[in-house]
């Protein structure tokens, strides 16, 4: 089996900027995520950015980076952890995100960075051991995977 990941044609470049977050201090790791957002959105106010600092991951950091009370439009940045490129290829991941986000499974892909990437925030939960255990919603994630798969291949036959 080929472990060649293929992006489709059309999907969109990401861009990548040549930024360095450092994440040991907060206030260098604040200038780094606004170094990025002045790239990715250049409309914001840096003084009016709140940075939250998500800590359920394991190696990574990820800082959600919004402005106003309302979390419509977020930017989430990844900071990978220390070392984490010798158990992950970098370019195959960034790969595998353009290729779920061609086919909507993905949020989108804003850009990558010296030590790690950014992209969208969407709300929801993420599923763990217990609720795709639960029947109700394992039956949904079923009728949900396999409607998306059937009309896939339809329209592939039909055209």
């Amino acid at each position: 089996m080929a472990n060649y990941i293929h992006v489709p044609p059309g999907s969109p470049e990401v861009p990548k900027l040549n930024v360095t977050v450092q994440e040991q201090e907060e206030q260098r790791c604040r200038e780094g995520a606004l170094s990025l957002l002045r790239h990715l959105r250049p409309h914001w106010d840096p003084e009016e950015v709140t940075l939250q600092l998500f800590t359920d991951g394991i190696t990574n950091k990820l800082i959600g980076c919004y402005v106003g009370n309302a979390m419509e439009d977020v930017v989430l940045v990844r900071i990978y952890g220390n070392k984490t490129e010798l158990l992950v290829d970098r370019d195959e991941e960034v790969k595998s995100f353009r290729v779920l986000q061609a086919h909507g499974c993905a949020p989108q892909l804003y850009c990558t960075f010296n030590n790690g990437l950014c992209y969208e925030f969407i709300q929801g939960e993420a599923l763990d051991p217990k609720h795709v255990c639960n029947p109700a919603i394992f039956s949904m994630l079923c009728k949900c995977f396999f409607k998306k798969c059937f009309s896939k291949v339809a329209r592939w036959h039909s055209g």
